[in-house]
């Protein structure tokens, strides 16, 4: 395409903009020429989902007051804790789940009883009882979670399946952070580091934010979109201009594509995020405009990111994350841990029957956990340490085999022992099931090829339908 010199582009722009549009720099058809980087692109082999959901949950659930049910007749002493946990709240003495569970399903999976509208889809829940991590530290651990790495700035996941895969939706980002920690880890939790700038997440509000009034930052503009779309076409002539000079520059590249995409999302947003047309029934299953607090936030809070989570999920959004905080019960655990059940279970329930019966279930991967878990407690009216050598997680959905645990901790609940499932094996699968390979998923940068799971990785077939 021949650019405009920088001169006549601001004469251009002083006399109406019209010759831009006469000359047709930056036109429909040169816009298309202009391809996106994020068209959808074909997966390694056939995907088993199309999308994912994470349900992340920061500060680390206690696997043995959620899905990892341990008879409370084991005692606890500095052998058969995590070595992180010597001299924390606990002490020695009997140890096991402090809420009551029951078996549900066909499956008989044993879910707390504080979730009693998750436990309803116990058959479609595949819960790892294994997983383990590398650090039982908060920033660490969380930053590890969503990027693969601790110690360097790394794409997140979300920025790893939108590179993989592009987004099956132009008009809105392709991979969409709602609620999202700014305390640990900030923006590298949904960020796209060395791979091109627009892969990166798109946040939506963040943690202690009131979610009935968040939005995606600076998509309405005051200008008519006529006249907005010329201005923009000068500007962006200027800036294919200076990245035809430099040859190669993801950050710049990245504002061009994100330009672009902030000019479609002007309507395309608000739409999305208007809960207002969905049925009052609908509404009330997922919590939202419930004003009643459990734990730090109200009702309304989470559910309103579940239902944003499946309007976004139907209108092509690849990857998805609700967050929800704050599972480091370090005090007066098991009220706090009950509370924070009751927040979740009925939207992420309503979430999974919504997709259910849209037919979008069996390919759309739903996946929920934190960044580790906790350690076996001896008293339920004080608190429990880190632990990041046992958790659990569960996966649903997009390819996954219901209704059945995988893994096993210790009698305590305090080690992974049976199956053991690392942060790579999770990523590595999540990878797996959209149809990408972890192994050749590469983007070379500073003279190497660098992937999500590093040179780690084993995809755990066991629990792939």
């Amino acid at each position: 395409m021949n650019i405009f010199s920088r001169r006549q582009l601001l004469q251009s722009a002083s006399a109406g903009f019209g010759s831009l549009a006469l000359a047709g720099l930056c036109s429909e058809q040169a816009r298309a020429e202009n391809r996106s980087l994020l068209e959808p692109k074909p997966a390694h082999f056939e995907p088993k989902a199309k999308r994912v959901i994470f349900f992340c949950m920061r500060g680390g659930p206690a696997q043995t007051d959620t899905f990892d049910y341990k008879p409370r007749d084991r005692k606890v002493t500095t052998t058969n804790v995590s070595p992180k946990a010597k001299g924390r709240k606990g002490g020695n003495g009997p140890a096991g789940s402090v809420i009551p569970f029951s078996q549900h399903g066909e499956s008989g999976l044993r879910i707390a009883d504080t979730m009693p509208h998750l436990a309803q889809h116990a058959d479609e829940l595949c819960v790892i009882n294994s997983m383990w991590t590398d650090l039982p530290n908060h920033p660490q651990s969380y930053l590890k979670l969503h990027t693969g790495d601790f110690r360097f700035a790394r794409p997140s996941i979300g920025a790893w399946v939108l590179y993989g895969l592009g987004s099956e939706n132009q008009n809105l980002p392709g991979f969409i952070s709602v609620n999202p920690e700014t305390r640990v880890g900030g923006a590298q939790n949904y960020g796209s580091a060395f791979l091109p700038a627009i892969y990166q997440g798109t946040a939506i509000g963040h943690v202690g934010a009131n979610m009935a009034k968040a939005g995606i930052r600076n998509v309405t503009g005051q200008l008519d979109s006529a006249l907005q779309r010329r201005q923009l076409d000068l500007v962006q002539a200027m800036n294919r201009e200076l990245l035809e000079k430099s040859k190669a520059d993801t950050q710049l590249e990245g504002v061009i594509e994100s330009l672009e995409l902030g000019f479609r999302m002007q309507t395309s947003v608000s739409e999305v995020l208007d809960v207002s047309g969905e049925t009052l029934e609908t509404q009330e299953r997922y919590n939202v405009g419930q004003t009643q607090k459990l734990g730090r936030c109200l009702d309304d809070d989470f559910g309103r990111q579940c239902l944003w989570a499946r309007r976004l999920a139907e209108s092509g959004v690849r990857y998805i994350e609700v967050c929800h905080s704050n599972w480091d019960q370090h005090g007066n655990h098991a009220k706090e841990i009950a509370a924070n059940c009751t927040a979740i279970d009925k939207p992420i329930a309503a979430l999974m029957q919504d997709l259910k019966d849209r037919d979008m279930l069996k390919d759309t991967l739903l996946v929920w956990g934190g960044e580790f878990g906790r350690t076996p407690l001896t008293d339920p009216k004080k608190g429990s340490g880190h632990n990041n050598k046992g958790f659990s997680f569960w996966m649903a959905g997009g390819g996954i085999k219901g209704g059945m645990n995988y893994g096993m901790t210790n009698e305590t609940g305090a080690v992974a022992v049976e199956n053991k499932v690392h942060i790579h094996d999770l990523h590595a699968t999540m990878l797996h099931l959209l149809g990408l390979d972890h192994e050749n998923l590469t983007y070379r940068y500073a003279g190497r090829d660098f992937r999500l799971t590093d040179v780690y990785g084993n995809v755990v077939q066991d629990i792939i339908a």
